[in-house]
């Protein structure tokens, strides 16, 4: 007898399965930073950014891509091949470790408040309450969180990053369909502007950091390893890359629509998510605005378990040895990093800016992550006849540039914030 051909839905669930790290590295990367982020802009400043957006998911393709190709030939991760391999890798990759882990607790505070935040006053805005506690939302979304961390899978891990990131995808394009900004204005936006106004440089390296970040391309290199692919999967591989690029630039780009198409007209610039979802309700309507809620809860959720596991996946990835999710190493690193995220909650302080410059901050570790890895897709020894070639090579010197442009941009923009704080 023959085969029954596959069904529409089995043939989805494959391919799905077919670009698993895309989905791990799309929740990684787009949290509430990035909402906060694009939605920033599009009411500050309408879509004269999205060329920002632009080149920044098009390099993170170039470095998805590279940070892949070292993985899938070598058989290492990024954080072991420049401790071997470079002069001066030990103290190189420490820096890289150090950094990563400083800059995502930062983020996972932020996120953790800016979820509790949403999650009590869109209860109190339903039920006409004070809301739910935050202390207690906090708290019990820890725990279930943790508990999936506990059961030490990775493939449930994707399993559970696919379906918050399907959600915040369909969400956020939802949102953008009832909400869009005029034609034109998204082709004005595709010409690169510097808004002159003192909160734009900072805003302009958030963008780039909270897209184009180091963690995500130094993670990628791991989760080759973890799924076991190697040379012969390249095909896979670059699919993977264009996936995840793809899928970063369509949620973050509605985002900033969305506030765009209405915000910014209104001249209603907001720096808190749940002040957008509070300004939306009535001129949109409590469905258009839950669905909108529900991407963020999404984007939230995606980000916060790779957050738990960068720790724990790039000592591991330094010190060359698989990661082990039922080890003790693995959950004790997961539980002192989600108490981190307790402390807006239960201190009550304000996360947003915290959450902006954070993001900036991760540009300064860009220029490092690229010239390392520039270097060893050029090693002969390495790489053989899979060195980066001409392509390649000058994607990556148009990365670096555009990386210390905007490290500087982020400079700028960090000294006229602390000069307006005091």
């Amino acid at each position: 007898m023959s085969e029954k051909p596959a069904s529409f839905f089995s043939r989805l669930a494959a391919l799905i399965v077919s670009v698993g790290p895309a989905f791990f590295v799309v929740g990684y990367t787009i949290g509430t930073g990035s909402i906060v982020t694009m939605a920033s802009a599009g009411s500050r400043y309408g879509m004269s950014m999205l060329w920002v957006l632009i080149l920044a998911c098009v390099f993170a393709y170039v470095l998805l891509e590279a940070y892949g190709q070292y993985a899938l030939f070598t058989g290492e991760g990024a954080l072991y091949g420049i401790k071997t391999h470079i002069r001066g890798g030990r103290f190189i990759s420490l820096l890289v470790l150090t950094g990563l882990i400083f800059v995502e607790i930062l983020a996972l505070v932020g996120i953790m408040g800016i979820l509790t935040d949403l999650i009590h006053d869109w209860s109190g805005m339903l039920f006409g309450s004070n809301g739910w506690n935050r202390v207690g939302i906090a708290v019990t979304l820890s725990i279930l969180i943790y508990s999936v961390l506990l059961i030490g899978k990775y493939s449930l891990f994707e399993k559970v990053l696919i379906l918050f990131v399907t959600i915040m995808g369909i969400s956020f394009l939802i949102t953008f369909f009832m909400v869009p900004p005029d034609a034109s204005a998204f082709v004005r936006g595709m010409i690169p502007s510097i808004p002159e106004k003192a909160n734009a440089p900072l805003l302009i390296a958030a963008i780039v950091g909270t897209t184009f970040t180091a963690p995500t391309f130094v993670v990628r290199s791991i989760l080759m390893k973890e799924k076991q692919w190697d040379n012969d999967q390249q095909r896979h591989a670059k699919k993977d890359a264009a996936t995840g690029a793809i899928m970063m630039f369509l949620v973050s780009m509605s985002v900033m629509a969305a506030a765009a198409g209405t915000l910014y007209v209104m001249d209603r610039p907001v720096d808190r998510v749940i002040t957008m979802v509070e300004i939306l309700e009535p001129l949109l309507g409590r469905f258009a605005v839950s669905v909108f809620v529900t991407g963020i809860l999404g984007a939230a959720l995606s980000s916060i378990i790779p957050i738990l596991m960068l720790a724990p996946l790039l000592i591991s990835d330094y010190s060359n040895t698989p990661v082990k999710y039922k080890g003790i190493r693995f959950r004790v690193l997961t539980g002192v990093a989600i108490l981190f995220g307790l402390i807006v909650p239960v201190l009550q302080f304000k996360p947003v800016f915290a959450m902006i410059v954070s993001q900036a901050f991760q540009v300064f570790l860009l220029p490092v992550v690229v010239l390392a890895m520039m270097y060893l897709l050029n090693r002969k020894d390495l790489m053989k006849e899979n060195r980066a070639g001409f392509r390649m090579n000058g994607s990556l010197v148009i990365i670096i540039i555009f990386t210390l442009i905007i490290s500087w941009q982020a400079v700028v923009g960090l000294l006229e914030s602390f000069h307006t704080i005091l």
